[in-house]
């Protein structure tokens, strides 16, 4: 009977301890969901910072206000305005700055669970990673962490810049949006179960290059923000710095009609969306004339002398960055997403990688023309398809992956670790679209096909469901132990890191993951890509 009593105290102090679906962060509360059923409870759209309009726009994110009425946390918070949206459209707004946090059910605020914070992607001009739901991760970690998802600022709403914003505003908003963010977590994330001294950061495309942005912030400063990073498929753009970056502010001064205003930024932010969101469309570099193919990625972090201090290729090559366990890792068909399907010639490759590289030159990319032949193995695309994919994915994304783990390597031979991964999973639709193993398309098997937006692959539910647990395996291992090893899947294969003497990766293919080391043929072509640093732009 007393051995009943204990045990009876014991568990209804567990459950007192639990964590209340209804939140107080003293600036306001806020009544998430217990999820019974999967054991995860949700609170989604918790504002992290002020409404950023009126006098707000283009400054850098300010505390949330005050609300003392309870908020209904059920619903996620509207996407930030993108660029190319129209005004009305219903999915985004400027205010938009809300997370969500996901945690086991039974966590407590003694729990002290591990932290993954997710940043979308979407090239800086849109949050293309909307709204995914933790659960599957969590369940897979064995309710062992606890998962942060975020807007933040994009396209000329998070990343103009020009000489008025720097004397009254601040640059580079939408990665000081993710810092907000991540100095939300380590104020209130206990409430929820997490532990504010284990953040791993988490992102795709831009959301893995803005991770490379904070690791190299303020000159690899380390604020204790985070202590770890995963990113899939880490981009490296264009950087621009503030005077070449003012052309983009010119253009919104004249396409608004505040040019003739004497404060043309307080004219800017009189302005309604309506009247903004209508000439926000993506533009060519001027050096490159006004019937140039305009850039993918119109509007981006800049070179700032600030939060960013240099070109990132720069910065890790200097070794200014913090040494932290990280994983970066690519798809094998990176760039056929990005490249016009009908590219026929090497004179529409080079005029389309130039549009996103404006500091090419001719003799670079004769030269680059040169190490990427015709690649055949895309069915209904023009014939240079392939190789232009080849260049977009390698410039972009793989040879700047290779680069940071070569900086770690470096830097960190006795240190935290550094882990590279190919992704070679094909789905059949893609491949018959001629996409093949495709841009962050790893991303619905990691989260879980059925907790992200929109129908999964469908090969995802069937031939390739397998490699749903080996990725999450080995992701929430490096989550919960900064280890991909540590707690992965039963079978799977040991992570080997990747070092000077031994450029290695694995290898992810279903039912047959294994690692593998880079081609040398690869290798060589980074190593030009990374001597031309294609994202400068020095000629104005």
């Amino acid at each position: 009977m007393l051995l009943n009593g204990i045990l009876t105290l014991l568990v209804s102090t567990s459950t007192a301890l639990s964590v209340d679906p209804l939140v107080n962060l003293g600036y306001s509360q806020y009544a998430g969901t217990a999820n019974s059923s999967d054991g995860v409870s949700s609170w989604l759209g918790i504002r992290f910072a002020a409404p950023p309009l009126g006098d707000l726009r283009w400054r850098a994110p300010q505390d949330p206000l005050q609300n003392n009425t309870v908020q209904n946390a059920t619903e996620h918070g509207l996407l930030c305005l993108a660029t190319g949206v129209a005004a009305n459209d219903t999915a985004t707004n400027e205010d938009c700055l809300f997370l969500d946090v996901y945690a086991p059910t039974n966590a407590t605020t003694s729990s002290k669970l591990p932290v993954y914070f997710w940043i979308q992607g979407g090239g800086y001009n849109s949050n293309a990673n909307a709204n995914y739901r933790g659960d599957g991760l969590i369940m897979a970690s064995g309710y062992n962490m606890v998962v942060v998802t975020f807007n933040y600022r994009v396209s000329l709403w998070g990343f103009l810049a020009s000489n008025e914003v720097v004397a009254n505003g601040d640059t580079n908003i939408g990665l000081l949006d993710q810092r907000k963010a991540l100095e939300w977590v380590q104020k209130y994330i206990s409430l929820f179960g997490g532990d504010p001294g284990h953040v791993v950061l988490g992102g795709a495309s831009a959301g893995a290059g803005s991770i490379a942005l904070h690791l190299t912030a303020y000159g690899g400063r380390d604020d204790g923000l985070f202590h770890a990073a995963v990113g899939e498929s880490q981009a490296f753009p264009t950087q621009l710095t503030i005077p070449q970056s003012q052309y983009q502010y010119d253009r919104l001064v004249n396409e608004t009609g505040c040019s003739k205003s004497s404060d043309t930024l307080a004219c800017l932010r009189a302005l309604n969306v309506t009247q903004i969101q209508s000439v926000n469309v993506e533009i060519p570099y001027p050096i490159l004339g006004a019937n140039a193919t305009a850039a993918r990625s119109t509007y981006g972090p800049v070179i700032d002398g600030g939060l960013v201090q240099d070109y990132l290729f720069n910065e890790f090559t200097w070794g200014s960055f913090i040494k932290v366990p990280v994983i970066f890792g690519d798809d094998t068909n990176e760039g056929t997403h990005f490249v016009p399907l009908t590219t026929a010639n090497y004179s529409q490759m080079d005029s389309f990688i130039q549009a996103q590289f404006p500091g090419l030159t001719q003799a670079e990319l004769n030269h680059i023309n040169q190490l990427y032949p015709i690649d055949n193995q895309f069915p209904n695309t023009g014939l240079y398809f392939g190789a232009a994919a080849d260049v977009f994915g390698e410039i972009t994304l793989i040879c700047p992956g290779e680069a940071i783990m070569d900086a770690y390597a470096s830097y960190s031979a006795a240190g935290p670790g550094q882990w590279n991964y190919r992704y070679n999973v094909l789905d059949p639709s893609q491949a018959a679209a001629g996409l093949g193993v495709s841009h962050t398309v790893e991303i619905g098997a990691l989260w879980g096909p059925e907790w992200v937006p929109g129908p999964p692959l469908p090969s995802y539910l069937t031939t390739n469901k397998g490699i749903t647990p080996v990725l999450q395996g080995y992701w929430t291992s490096f989550v919960r132990s900064f280890n991909p090893n540590t707690f992965r899947a039963h079978g799977s294969p040991e992570w080997e890191q990747w070092g000077w003497d031994k450029r290695q990766r694995i290898l992810f293919v279903t039912n047959a993951t294994t690692m593998e080391v880079v081609p040398q043929n690869q290798t060589e072509r980074c190593a030009y890509i990374d001597s031309i640093q294609a994202s400068k732009v020095t000629q104005w």
